[in-house]
């Protein structure tokens, strides 16, 4: 779901730097807050509980004295006992399993200058990753699609600060997912992250953000907070069209995230990672709500990327656009104003069905579809072969349609790197009438 520009008064934001910003902003104002950093000290103690008591305990140790009473003589004198104990809620441990994995990325673009007419690669964003998965050869990490999509090419910077190619091995814009690969030696010795069941979080519970915000000189950023809620549907945008893809399931929390976070690890006190970084909310008078993805989806989906270099997802076979998206003129006799107008039906199985062109679809299995997003997100909670119930309207008359769901297989969203002008400025675009090859992506 990466950071995504809505058009709401409560604006989503993907977290990827770009070399270049280009802001329309409207009615929100953005302000930049320099926070000075206090430095608490903290006075160690020479002695420690024994382990098993919460953990291992860390060598920043808070001491503590606490009288307690234990027992009282028969004369009435109180007795007083000092207890010591170390104050260790775990996170330096967390970080320390998960840091080692944690990758800055740079996404490179074809940039042409207008003026000599040539063309050189430039750095045009920078992102986070976390090395998920190692063998003989390779190390596959995890990231946002919106990090590299449209990347020429593509590089991981290490903590140490060294560059390595990497390969993209697919992508998955629907869930703003990517999996690179490097040659297994870059992480020499160093294990792959540990994944939760993110089924099983609750609210309140530590959550640990680690990225590279605002670039590459605040990389191995650790920032934390809680998760706020586990379930939290929210759009899921195409970065280039602010097309709104999917809706999506994900976890909120209020631990720092900024631009640069997007692809990096949220992690529990465990050292595990419950989600992947993504979006957050920036609009005025609103703070500390940013998004993940759940790390039951990201293994899910990493792995069929890393396997095929595709996701598969459930489609109908239809070249659609949202009603909306449509100039008015060109809006059918219908008696609604939203829904999805059919162009053309790919499938032959769901044109034997019935469905037609110029047909606008309302509902799927018993649920309103207003936009292409309604009716996608419906579509990838079914699973190919499924049976699929259409209300459509053609014309003034309202249909029942019933079919099958087919299959649709991702595409590289870096096969094509677009050209950016130097000097040219980027502006935000209407939903575009993007066709759909293969059915609804």
């Amino acid at each position: 779901m990466g950071f995504l520009h809505g058009r709401t008064r409560k604006r989503t934001q993907r977290t990827r730097n770009r070399s270049r910003f280009t802001c329309n902003i409207k009615r929100v104002q953005v302000a930049v807050l320099t926070a000075m950093i206090g430095t608490t000290a903290t006075y160690g103690a020479q002695t420690a509980l024994p382990r098993g008591l919460g953990g291992a305990v860390s060598s920043n140790v808070a001491w503590a004295s606490v009288q307690s009473t234990v027992g009282q003589s028969a004369s009435g004198t109180m007795h007083v006992q000092t207890v010591g104990f170390n104050v260790d809620d775990g996170v330096t441990s967390a970080v320390k399993r998960v840091e080692p994995d944690v990758v800055g990325i740079l996404n490179y673009a074809q940039v042409s200058n207008y003026f000599s007419q040539q063309s050189k690669l430039q750095a045009t964003g920078v992102g986070t990753g976390v090395m998920f998965y190692k063998d003989n050869k390779f190390a596959y990490l995890v990231t946002n699609n919106h990090v590299v999509e449209g990347g020429a090419k593509v590089e991981i910077v290490l903590n140490a600060g060294k560059h390595v190619n990497a390969t993209v091995v697919g992508t998955d814009p629907y869930t703003d997912l990517a999996v690179l690969k490097v040659p297994a030696a870059t992480f020499k010795r160093i294990n792959p992250v540990n994944f939760a069941n993110s089924d099983t979080i609750e609210p309140g519970e530590s959550a640990i953000a680690i990225g590279t915000p605002m670039g590459l000189d605040f990389a191995d950023t650790v920032t934390k907070g809680i998760v706020s809620a586990k379930s939290r549907i929210m759009p899921v945008q195409d970065e280039a069209s602010q097309q709104t893809l999917d809706y999506q399931s994900v976890i909120q929390t209020d631990a720092a995230i900024n631009p640069g976070n997007s692809g990096g690890p949220l992690v529990n006190i465990n050292g595990e990672v419950i989600g992947i970084n993504s979006s957050k909310i920036v609009a005025q008078n609103f703070e500390g709500m940013g998004f993940a993805i759940p790390s039951n989806s990201v293994r899910n989906i990493a792995k069929q990327l890393m396997q095929t270099g595709h996701a598969q997802h459930s489609a109908l076979g239809i070249e659609a656009y949202s009603l909306s998206s449509l100039p008015q003129q060109m809006w059918p006799d219908v008696p609604v104003d939203y829904g999805v107008w059919v162009k053309l039906v790919t499938s032959s199985s769901v044109k034997k069905d019935g469905l037609k062109a110029g047909d606008v679809i309302v509902g799927l299995n018993g649920k309103t579809v207003k936009t292409i997003a309604d009716l996608r997100t419906y579509l990838f909670q079914l699973r190919p072969g499924d049976k699929a119930i259409l209300k459509v309207y053609r014309g003034g008359q309202a249909l029942i349609v019933k079919t099958k769901v087919g299959a649709m297989e991702t595409q590289l969203t870096t096969a094509s790197a677009p050209t950016t002008s130097s000097g040219a400025d980027d502006s935000d675009s209407a939903e575009p009438m993007m066709p759909f090859s293969g059915g609804i992506q």
